[in-house]
């Protein structure tokens, strides 16, 4: 039997501690700071939720880092964020039920890693030479490991069984390149044309053991461990798109390593890389050739086989993500000096696969907000919500928008 349509969108306002009061209907971002804490998009008709309160900036993660840990009882599903204040960097937890943040590691002047096991019920970060792991309802930390001297390295991912860190180091030389040259556009390239050695490694959750998996004179960027094979990682030859054949894998154990996608055609561009929720399928932003035919593209790992889903040029995005389901798409556009040149591409979409396209739903208006901030979406675990960072209200903050459209 269906549910109705009015008790499914009450499901959602609860999920998120919301009444089911009509909320104002507001052009997002016409308003710094927005007067309501909810607002349906007068553009959409789809209702947002600021996540975060107002003091201090706010940033959700980056898109194929899992934030969310599972509710224990009926208590409400967390999810883990950045606050940023004039005492520093520090991850909170936001509960999706209750709406209500609290602190979980105190103020660092530089905090990453931004990796959430949500077995152990705990994040995983670096700061300094540092990694340290907190229990996200006890709040207790421990050590996990030090980083030697001669092997100064940054922790990205963590395996499928939660037992082992995964992240690439660079050499002092590359390190020196992106200090003097703290510009995306004046390091990239100097860094990918210098062919300096980097090499991926693990470490043990438990014993804090270093294992140096794989080195190549080339930029391995974008580490990441697949969410279902505790053996398989994935990394990219970063650079420039149109120059590598840039996604590939990596069994820890045998040290196999594979080539994702190898490009067809000259310009043709193919990253931003993450793994389906089920492990089977790398799914990738693909251009034939760069910045004129878009596609989403994912490369089944067992047998080769690629699956494209086409896009016109105002819903290409910075970013794509894939539902729990693996039945919908989302994508958090990009600004006219992105590489699609999108004229009305400032959207947060929802992208519905239909044969080799997408049919897609504009959820949010974001022509208020800066692309130099990356949305980076997330489906909320009951595929209700989309997740987004902006700062179309001023400074960066966390927002939730509901795929169901509000009932006026």
């Amino acid at each position: 039997m269906k549910t109705p349509f009015a008790l499914t969108v009450l499901s959602g306002l609860l999920h998120f501690g919301l009444s089911a009061q009509a909320q104002p209907t507001l052009a997002t971002g016409s308003q710094k700071p927005m007067a309501a804490a909810e607002w349906i998009d007068e553009a959409t008709g789809h209702r947002i939720v600021r996540l975060t309160p107002l003091s201090g900036s706010n940033a959700s993660f980056y898109f194929h880092n899992n934030p969310f840990v599972k509710q224990r009882k009926r208590e409400g599903d967390k999810m883990v964020y950045y606050h940023n204040s004039p005492q520093g960097k520090q991850l909170y937890t936001v509960n999706l039920k209750t709406k209500k943040s609290e602190p979980l590691t105190r103020a660092f002047a530089q905090v990453s890693g931004e990796i959430v096991a949500p077995k152990r019920r705990e994040v995983l970060y670096q700061t300094g030479d540092s990694v340290y792991a907190t229990h996200i309802d006890t709040k207790k930390t421990r050590l996990i490991y030090v980083f030697p001297a001669d092997f100064r390295a940054t922790i990205t991912t963590l395996n499928a069984d939660e037992t082992q860190l995964g992240g690439a180091w660079s050499t002092d030389e590359e390190k020196e390149i992106s200090k003097k040259y703290p510009a995306k556009s004046d390091y990239f390239n100097r860094i990918y044309e210098s062919k300096l050695p980097r090499t991926l490694f693990s470490v043990n959750v438990q014993n804090g053991q270093l294992t140096k998996i794989f080195t190549d004179k080339a930029w391995l960027n974008h580490v990441q461990f697949s969410p279902t094979d505790p053996q398989l990682l994935m990394f990219c030859h970063e650079g420039p798109w149109h120059k590598v054949d840039r996604i590939w894998t990596i069994n820890t154990q045998t040290k196999e390593v594979k080539l994702v996608h190898k490009r067809t055609m000259n310009m043709e561009i193919a990253g931003h890389e993450w793994f389906s929720p089920d492990g089977k399928t790398i799914w990738y932003d693909q251009q034939l050739p760069r910045g004129a035919t878009f596609y989403v593209t994912g490369t089944d790992l067992k047998t080769g086989n690629e699956r494209q889903c086409q896009l016109e040029r105002n819903e290409w995005s910075v970013h794509y993500t894939i539902s729990p389901s693996q039945q919908l798409f989302a994508g958090d556009g990009g600004n006219e000096t992105a590489v699609a040149k999108a004229p009305d591409g400032k959207w947060i979409y929802l992208l519905r696969p239909e044969g080799l396209k997408f049919k897609s739903e504009k959820l949010v208006n974001m022509k208020q907000h800066e692309y130099a901030l990356e949305p980076n979406v997330h489906f909320s675990p009951d595929e209700k919500w989309i997740i987004f960072r902006a700062n179309f209200e001023g400074e960066s903050q966390v927002y939730a928008v509901e795929i169901a459209k509000a009932a006026l």
